[in-house]
This record gives C-alpha cells, sequence and structure tokens, in this order.
C-alpha cells in the first residue's frame, strides 16, 4: 500500500473503518467496529481515551471525523509512517459531526471537520483548537443512470429534486437542459448523509445560497431534515447505495465518485455556465476564496465564469495545548509534512491542492501549537 495505492470498483466503500498504520507494518490496519463510532449492528461504541504511546517507543496519535478527506488522509499516514517510523497514526472515518463531538470530548489527538468549526464550539475545548485547513475538494451530484451521459442540472433544478419537487428523470425541466438525452421515466431516488456530515453542511449551505425555497424549507446544517429520499452513513455509504440504485442521485466528495467511476452532472454556476467537477474548476473555484487569519472561509455561491459551484475546504483540528511537547512535536511534524509532500498526492486522488499562500498561512498557524 504504502509503494502505491490502486483504487479497485469498491475500494472506498468501506464504511466506518479505522485506518491505521503502524512501526514495522506498511499495511492499513481495520477493525470492524471503529473507537466511538457504530457497529455493524448499528449499535454505538464508547470513544477509548487518546493513547499517549506505547511500550516499544512508538508514539500512538489517533484521530478521528470526516470522510470526506479520509481516503487522502490514508494515504498520507502511510506514507508519513515510511518518513517517521516510530510514529503510529490511527484515523477513524467516522463524519465530521462524530469527529468534532470525540475532539471536544479530548478522546483523540486531532480531529477533521469539512466545516470549520464554529465560536461556540470551540469555546467547549479547555485545551484550545487551532484549525488547519489540509485540503480541499468538489461535492458532486453522482447519479445513476447507465444510459445518460453529460447530464446538465441547472441551479433551480438540483435544488428541487433535494426537495422532492422533481420525482422523475424525464421531467421536463431536465429534459429542457439536456435535448436528445434518452431521459428514462424513472423515479429519482435520492441519496443523502444520514449522519451528521460536514459534506451535508456544505451542501445545504450551498442549496440556501441558490433556492430560497430550500433555505426556508431545509435549511443548512450538518444534520437536517431532508423532505425526500433514503439516508447512507459516510461519504462511503453514500457511494456505495447511489451504485446499487438505478435512478439513484446523491451528493458525495469528487474523489469517491472518480475512483468508483460513478457519473457525475455538470451543474450550473452562478455564471449560468454548466461546470463539470474536475481538479481544474475546483481550483478556480478555491482561487476565488480568500481565506481570513482565523482560516475559515467557504463561497457557498463562488464567483467566477469557469468556477464549479460547490468546493470546500476540509480542516484538521488540533489543540492549542496538548500538555506533552514530544505529543504536541508530533502533532506538527505530521501537519507539516501533509503541507509540503502530502500536498503533491492530492491531485491523483481529485483533490485539490492547498495553494502556496494558504499553505503559508496554515504553517503560521502551526506555530502555536504546544
Amino acid at each position: 500500500m504504502l509503494a502505491q495505492i490502486h483504487f479497485q470498483k469498491r475500494a472506498l466503500i468501506l464504511p466506518l473503518v479505522a485506518i491505521s498504520f503502524g512501526l514495522g507494518s506498511c499495511n492499513t490496519a481495520t477493525t470492524d467496529t471503529p473507537v466511538g463510532g457504530a457497529s455493524p449492528d448499528g449499535t454505538s461504541t464508547p470513544a477509548a481515551s487518546a493513547p499517549s504511546g506505547s511500550s516499544s517507543g512508538t508514539l500512538s496519535l489517533t484521530g478521528a471525523g470526516a470522510t470526506f478527506p479520509a481516503p487522502l488522509y490514508q494515504r498520507w499516514f502511510a506514507e508519513y509512517n515510511k518518513v517517521k517510523p516510530d510514529v503510529q497514526i490511527s484515523y477513524q472515518s467516522v463524519g465530521s459531526g462524530a469527529g468534532v463531538e470525540q475532539f471536544s470530548k479530548g478522546t483523540v489527538d486531532f480531529g477533521a471537520s469539512d466545516t470549520a468549526m464554529k465560536d461556540e464550539e470551540i469555546a467547549k475545548v479547555s485545551k484550545g483548537v487551532v484549525l488547519l485547513p489540509m485540503t480541499a475538494g468538489s461535492i458532486v451530484l453522482a447519479y445513476n443512470l447507465p444510459e445518460v451521459q453529460g447530464l446538465k442540472l441547472p441551479r433551480a433544478v438540483y435544488g428541487d429534486i433535494f426537495l422532492g419537487k422533481i420525482k422523475t428523470w424525464d421531467d421536463p425541466a431536465i429534459a429542457k437542459a439536456n435535448p436528445g438525452a434518452k431521459l428514462p421515466k424513472l423515479p429519482i431516488q435520492v441519496v443523502y448523509r444520514s449522519d451528521g456530515s460536514g459534506t451535508t453542511g456544505v451542501f445545504t449551505k450551498h442549496l440556501s445560497a441558490v433556492s430560497p425555497d430550500f433555505k426556508t424549507k431545509v435549511g443548512d446544517g450538518k444534520t437536517v431534515q431532508w423532505p425526500v429520499g433514503k439516508g447512507a452513513k459516510g461519504n462511503e455509504g453514500v457511494t456505495a447505495e447511489i451504485q446499487q440504485t438505478q435512478g439513484g442521485i446523491g451528493y458525495i466528495e469528487y474523489g469517491y465518485a472518480k475512483q468508483n467511476n460513478i457519473a457525475m452532472a455538470s451543474l450550473e454556476n452562478k455564471a449560468g455556465k454548466f461546470i463539470e467537477s474536475t481538479p481544474e474548476s475546483a481550483s478556480k473555484t478555491l482561487a476565488s476564496i480568500k481565506l481570513p487569519e482565523n482560516l475559515r472561509a467557504f463561497a457557498p455561491d463562488p464567483e467566477g465564469a469557469d468556477s464549479y459551484p460547490i468546493v470546500s475546504y476540509t480542516w484538521m483540528l488540533a489543540y492549542k495545548d496538548y500538555g506533552d511537547v514530544k505529543k504536541s512535536q508530533a502533532i506538527k511534524d505530521m501537519v507539516k509534512w501533509g503541507l509540503t509532500d502530502g500536498q503533491k498526492l492530492s491531485a491523483e486522488l481529485g483533490y485539490v491542492p492547498l495553494p502556496p499562500e494558504v499553505s503559508a498561512k496554515v504553517e503560521t498557524a502551526v506555530q502555536t501549537i504546544k
């Protein structure tokens, strides 16, 4: 795995798997029941305390959170273990909501979320919080219509799909945007995230920005009351559900769709152009987002004629004061590696490398960790 990660059709469909890399092993260690997550039968398990090291002299770091960056973090931590074999890093892909909760309780060494923590959430963390945007990516509308390629969805149309107002694939509003396409008379099967999700937070902020009706009836947040559809856990679960459901459509991170060869719709942006999700179009969106000093930024309806409309940073959450010099230094070294060598691995997995000026701001923030 350290030499090269090869993704098969279902390589990313591993919901709630704990990813860990340790001394003397290049393989991914998995458990059936992740710490602080959910077991296969749906029952919850208590979060474990963050380990402080092992008797063999290795230092253990545990993290939990967003499924959005999980494939990239998996690759990063595997490669980093080659550089620092005495540091063992375990990351559990449990969703942004669960990740923020475990981080806030102090049961992990770092968290991850696709939406930056709010001031009121930060205030509850006694050890302080340093927000570190580590990469960025697009959220796509992936769909399962084998005979329809290059689907175009206008802003009003995909908002109404997720409101349950447009119910079949041959609806005139979809047909108008796709002349000549063989749209089937098939029910639209919406798939959404059932867990607390930063991906949901980003997607619903966008929908609320482009659809006043959606903003009024549903609103935005990590968890919302969807008026239509079926829920699945994690980007992994939504991806699998779309693959298994003819007529399915759902929102997932670009890398999951790319690695699993799922069709993605072109979305109409603010300038009225239909834009495919690609690393290039996402980079153009990112260039339009100015990151402030607190490193929290998101454009729910970005400017730019060639910008893809749904792109977000994803944040690693670190404590401001670890009370442990060895552990704080290990966190800082890991993050610095992610900002340099780690960024070189982003594009091949479908993520957007950080602009140099953003990496510089994050590096400055890392220096505040004690």
